[in-house]
């Protein structure tokens, strides 16, 4: 009984926090990344159309339209030391950015502006502010942004190659490894002239309002977008970390399932035993009149009390362990700088219920033989 509760408390525990972990990335990613998101099937940008940008806008499920120019381009900033640069990804976004992604709760630094006094500004990852040393609230230089033209060639001008710019750094935020250390935000209209993509997008970004059918949504933007286009879903766009987060917890229950075989494989054992010292009692039930299938369910019963204790027990537990970590915090991430003091944990009625029917499922068929053993250790014709 005791085996069976703590491999059950066990996997209520470990999948619980796989789906904290779950749903953490989910709300990270999704502080940067859009609920849906306009991408070409095949290219890169397109030329955007205000005539289909204002339809989406005035669909019923539309609460925000944020246009969006993403590329590469090496960044450069002035320290005392001399200069420090790297390889980022700029995000070029539109005023309505913030409408759809309330970055607040993750700026560190400075404030979440575009612009300042009609000059760019920018708001970088934590780990590009660490790399290039940026310090937004004392540097007074701003930072250099290349791109490499496409289709240049080498010449006697190498300034010919690429086009550059000035932003200012205003702000820092931290969210994600993945955006940290990789990405800028910066003004529409800086993308559009550093990269020369005057009247073009690489995605559009919609937030559907709290109400809004979103399957009916998506099929209504692909309707004015056209064929070439691909609406992708939250999912859609992590289609890969999700998919990985879901192989790793089938994975871990099935590892963690083998504590509740070994624990059952224990009482077929003790089944068996139980068997041969009740033999006397078996042949006082049969001389009374008990049949085969009385002495059969009594075993069976006795394994069923067994397991069922044990995985009650272990699940009230597991459950109790979850809401403690959810409410007070039992383990910590144990990181100055880690986005949540604790370990994310969420308990979700569906693996409660596939705990629950995995170990009846195992104890009957573990329990099985002995149950039939015993029924019929004084009937020859069932053995």
């Amino acid at each position: 009984m005791l085996g069976v509760g703590f491999a059950t408390a066990a996997l209520v525990i470990v999948l619980s926090v796989f789906n904290g972990i779950g749903g953490l990335l989910r709300s990270l990613y999704g502080a940067f990344d859009p609920p849906l998101k306009v991408v070409l099937v095949k290219g890169k940008s397109f030329e955007f159309n205000q005539t289909a940008a204002s339809k989406i806008r005035a669909l019923n499920g539309v609460e925000v339209l944020t246009e969006v120019i993403e590329d590469f381009v090496y960044l450069r900033n002035r320290t005392n030391s001399g200069s420090a640069d790297m390889v980022v990804t700029m995000k070029a976004v539109s005023d309505d950015f913030t409408r759809q992604h309330p970055m607040d709760r993750y700026i560190t630094e400075g404030e979440f502006i575009l612009q300042r006094d009609s000059f760019p500004c920018a708001i970088i990852g934590a780990g590009v502010r660490n790399t290039l040393s940026v310090n937004v609230t004392a540097d007074v230089f701003p930072m250099q942004i290349f791109y490499v033209r496409a289709g240049t060639s080498g010449g006697l001008d190498a300034t010919s190659m690429y086009s550059s710019r000035q932003i200012m750094p205003c702000g820092v935020f931290m969210i994600e490894k993945a955006f940290d250390e990789n990405y800028i935000l910066a003004p529409l209209s800086l993308g559009e002239s550093l990269l020369n993509y005057s009247g073009k997008r690489t995605s559009l970004e919609i937030k559907p309002k709290k109400d809004a059918d979103v399957d009916a949504l998506i099929a209504s933007v692909k309707a004015i977008m056209g064929n070439d286009f691909a609406v992708l879903t939250d999912a859609e766009q992590h289609k890969d970390l999700y998919r990985l987060l879901k192989l790793e917890k089938v994975f871990t229950f099935l590892a963690l399932a083998l504590l509740v075989v070994v624990a059952t494989i224990n009482i077929f054992f003790s089944l068996m035993m139980l068997v041969i010292d009740k033999r006397k009692d078996i042949s006082i039930l049969r001389s009374v009149g008990a049949g085969a299938k009385l002495v059969h369910r009594i075993f069976l019963t006795e394994a069923l009390l067994v397991s069922g204790y044990g995985t009650v027990a272990g699940l009230l537990v597991g459950v109790l362990i979850c809401y403690l970590q959810q409410t007070v915090g039992l383990v910590g991430m144990g990181m100055e700088n880690a986005v949540v003091a604790n370990y994310p944990v969420s308990m979700q009625w569906g693996d409660l219920a596939l705990i629950l029917l995995f170990n009846l499922l195992v104890t009957l068929v573990v329990s099985w033989y002995p149950a039939r053993r015993a029924a019929s250790t004084f009937d020859p014709q069932l053995l």
